[in-house]
């Protein structure tokens, strides 16, 4: 099995699907690799896949070992954009295929994780110094599925 040359990697826990899933988010992010699969046999579960992944170049490790954990809110992964093209393109690939959409840059992908698709610029946006600013804003994102960045400009700027 390949290994992961970095101190800490998310692991991930799918039922049956790990490889798949590492597949889908590989051809998702740039700069992103399925490394090494290895399957284990004769587990409690029936046969596991144990899969290292790079996605965007950060390591990650899944594991496709039977329904015993699920995923939740509770744990999602942020990923920046720059663009309106780039949150579009996330949102539409992380939602296809069975994902779901929910509020304020959250969704679900088909395998039942959680992403949070926002601004790169929405730091800026949020950074405080302006507190009516960042209230008119707060209130523009709470109403969106999908951020929109140049919505959230707007807000900033009290138009």
């Amino acid at each position: 099995m390949a290994t992961l040359n970095h101190p800490i990697a998310p692991h991930l826990w799918f039922d049956k699907r790990a490889r798949e899933a590492a597949e889908f988010y590989a051809s998702v992010f740039p700069d992103s690799r399925v490394m090494n699969v290895t399957t284990i046999h004769d587990t409690p579960s029936g046969s596991a896949d144990i899969v290292s992944f790079e996605l965007a170049g950060q390591p990650f490790m899944a594991i496709g070992a039977g329904p015993e954990f699920t995923f939740n809110e509770s744990v999602s992964f942020v990923v920046r954009c720059d663009t309106q093209d780039e949150i579009d393109s996330y949102w539409e690939k992380l939602t296809a295929d069975g994902g779901e959409e929910s509020m304020c840059g959250w969704l679900k992908d088909k395998f039942g994780l959680s992403w949070h698709v926002v601004p790169a610029a929405m730091d800026e946006m949020m950074d405080g110094e302006d507190p009516e600013a960042m209230a008119r804003v707060t209130q523009a994102f709470l109403q969106m599925r999908e951020f929109d960045i140049a919505a959230l400009e707007r807000a900033r700027a009290g138009e």
